[in-house]
C-alpha cells in the first residue's frame, strides 16, 4: 500500500508541476499567489514546486520589465510574498512544421514563445511525402542552427497537413486532390527522425491556435476560426483548449454543412455544401477570375459583380454560423483565409446574417478578420504554440528525467 501511495502522490506531484508551468507559459509572468489561485493549489504547494522548478532551471525569478507586463503593481502585492516568477525562456524550444501544397514553413519559439526563427521553402504540387518530410527537417536543423541550437534543445515538435488526422490509426484520410499526405501516418514517420514528442493536426485548427495565441483571439476563451480558402475548415478553442476533431478526428469540416439541400452534389456526397458557395475557388469561378489578386483588385474597385457575389458568399457562410453559434455559442468567430482580404464586404454580411439567424443568446458573437499571416505561415506559428500548451510530460522532458521526490507536499 505504501508503494502505491507513493506513486499517486509522485504522480500528482508531476500532474501539478506540468499545471504550473502551463499556467506560467500561458499568463507569463505570475506572482506566486496569483499561480496558485490560478492553478487552485496552495501556497505551500506551489513554494514547494517552484523550488524544484527553478533548481532545474525550468523556472526563473521576474524581475524588471517581466514584472510590469504582468499588469500587476509589485508594491500592492501581499508583502509574506513578492517574488513572481516566468518560465525559463532558455529552458528549451518548441517548433512547428506546416505543409500545403506548395510550401512548408518551419517555426521555432522559446519557452515564452517568443519567436527564435521562421522561414519557408516551396515544394512542387507533386512531391511525394518522404520528399516533404525531407524538405521539412532540413528547413527545422536550419532554423535551429540559426539560432545556435540543435534537434537537443526542443521539447517537442508539431506538424501540420491538411486533411482529417483519423485519431485511433494516426493516418491523414484524404481531402483535397493530390494530398501528398493521405494514407501515412505523419507522427510515427517524423517520429522516426526526431527523438521528442510529435504532434500531428489539421493545419486549419493550427491557425485557430495561431489566431487564439498571438492574433485576433486574444482576450477571448471560445473562438471559432473559419478559413475561407481552397477548402473551409474551422478550428474550435472552449475555454482555451483545442477541439481536436471527436472521437475520429473528423470534425471541423465546416465546408462540408449543407448551405442549400437542393443544392448541386459535392464530391463529399453531400448537396450543396458551404464550400460550393463560399470557397476562394467557388468565388473565382462565378466572376471568371485568374487569382485572388485579381479578385481583391475587383473588389477595390468597386465592381457591382465582384460585390455582389462576396457579399452572397458572406450571407451563406452566416447563415451556417448561425446554425453552429446556436449549438456552440461561441464568444468571437475569426474570418481567415483568402476570402477573408475582402474585409467588410465578407463580414458585414456575416455579422448581418448572425443577427437576423442566431438566436438571441447566441448572435451576438463578435465576427472578427484573422490578424496574421495566411496558410502555412501562421499554421507552423501555431503548431510551435501548440507544443507549448499541449504541455504532457513538459516538465519531464525539461528536467530530463528528474526523479521528483515523493514525500512533499503535493
Amino acid at each position: 500500500m505504501a508503494a502505491k501511495d507513493t506513486g499517486s502522490l509522485r504522480a500528482l506531484r508531476r500532474t501539478n508541476s506540468e499545471r504550473l508551468l502551463s499556467a506560467l507559459m500561458e499568463h507569463g509572468a505570475l506572482h506566486r499567489a496569483e499561480l496558485a489561485r490560478i492553478c487552485g493549489l496552495s501556497r505551500t504547494t506551489v513554494s514547494t514546486i517552484t523550488a524544484d522548478l527553478i533548481a532545474g532551471s525550468v523556472v526563473i525569478e521576474a524581475v524588471g520589465d517581466q514584472v510590469a507586463k504582468a499588469g500587476i503593481d509589485a508594491s500592492e502585492v501581499d508583502g509574506r510574498a513578492r517574488g513572481f516568477l516566468q518560465a525559463n525562456p532558455g529552458a528549451g524550444a518548441a517548433a512547428g512544421l506546416d505543409f500545403t501544397l506548395e510550401r512548408v514553413w518551419g517555426h521555432v519559439t522559446d519557452l515564452s514563445g517568443a519567436t527564435l526563427a521562421s522561414a519557408g521553402v516551396t515544394t512542387a504540387r507533386d512531391t511525394p511525402w518522404q520528399e516533404r518530410l525531407t524538405a521539412g527537417l532540413t528547413l527545422l536543423d536550419d532554423l535551429l542552427a540559426q539560432t545556435g541550437l540543435d534537434r537537443n534543445a526542443l521539447v517537442g515538435v508539431a506538424i501540420g497537413v491538411p486533411g482529417p488526422i483519423d485519431r485511433q490509426s494516426g493516418v491523414v484520410r484524404p481531402s483535397l486532390p493530390g494530398q501528398a499526405w493521405a494514407g501515412v501516418n505523419v507522427s510515427t514517420e517524423f517520429g522516426r527522425q526526431l527523438a521528442v514528442p510529435v504532434l500531428v493536426e489539421n493545419n486549419t485548427r493550427l491557425e485557430a491556435v495561431a489566431e487564439f495565441t498571438w492574433g485576433a483571439g486574444r482576450g477571448a476563451r471560445d473562438v471559432l476560426y473559419v478559413g475561407l480558402s481552397t477548402g473551409i475548415g474551422s478550428g474550435l478553442l472552449v475555454d482555451g483548449n483545442l477541439h481536436q476533431g471527436g472521437a475520429r478526428g473528423g470534425g471541423g469540416e465546416i465546408g462540408h454543412i449543407s448551405a442549400d439541400p437542393a443544392g448541386a452534389q459535392c464530391p463529399c456526397g453531400n448537396r450543396g455544401c458551404l464550400v460550393q458557395y463560399a470557397s476562394l475557388p467557388a468565388v473565382l469561378k462565378t466572376l471568371q477570375l485568374a487569382d485572388v489578386d485579381e479578385l481583391l483588385a475587383s473588389a477595390e474597385a468597386g465592381r457591382p459583380d465582384t460585390v455582389r457575389v462576396l457579399r452572397e458568399a458572406g450571407e451563406v457562410t452566416g447563415r451556417v454560423l448561425a446554425n453552429i453559434c446556436n449549438l456552440l455559442n461561441p464568444e468571437r468567430i475569426i474570418v481567415g483565409g483568402e476570402l477573408a482580404r475582402a474585409g467588410d464586404l465578407v463580414l458585414e454580411p456575416i455579422r448581418a446574417t448572425l443577427r437576423r439567424s442566431a438566436m438571441a443568446l447566441t448572435r451576438d458573437a463578435d465576427v472578427v478578420a484573422a490578424e496574421l499571416d495566411l496558410g502555412a505561415r501562421a499554421g507552423a506559428s501555431g503548431a510551435a504554440a501548440l507544443v507549448l500548451r499541449q504541455t504532457d510530460q513538459l516538465v519531464a522532458a525539461l528536467l530530463a528525467g528528474a526523479e521528483l521526490r515523493p514525500n512533499e507536499a503535493v
